[in-house]
């Protein structure tokens, strides 16, 4: 799984959002390295064993012709409580790290197959994340 190799800090801020605030993704929303991408429709924080395994679904299909790019990085740790533990007594240890992704931001890319096999190998991985996604192809 994904994890940067040091932070600065162990705990970060949880953002706010407003859930009628649509804010976009400015960084990362075009089709870059690949002939198809995935692209989030919808925000989400995605977590890093979410990361991998939409791209084992995708190394799966495309065997060893394909080529793959995983466009995000999970470098925000979130924290947890155990269970059963009262309130208060500040907030939980870190447990893993995530990824804010917004609407516009392309998550995969993948090249050297089918079209057909690009689309439906993205679709499958689009299902192993918590967010509304859609396949996109680069526009030459």
């Amino acid at each position: 799984m994904l994890f940067p190799k040091k932070v600065k800090f162990r705990k970060w801020h949880t953002m706010r959002r407003n859930p009628k605030a649509t804010k976009l993704a400015t960084r990362g929303v075009t089709v870059a390295f690949g002939s198809h991408g995935l692209k989030a429709v919808t925000h989400a924080r995605v977590r890093s064993n979410q990361i991998e395994s939409a791209r084992k679904v995708i190394a799966r299909a495309l065997g060893k012709t394909g080529k793959q790019w995983v466009r995000i990085f999970p470098d925000k740790p979130f924290t947890q409580k155990p269970p059963e533990v009262k309130l208060g007594k500040g907030k939980g240890d870190p447990v893993g790290y995530e990824v804010e992704v917004w609407p516009g931001r392309v998550l995969f890319e993948v090249d050297g197959v089918a079209d057909t096999i690009a689309v439906q190998t993205l679709i499958k991985a689009a299902k192993k994340l918590p967010l509304k996604a859609k396949v996109v192809s680069r526009a030459h």
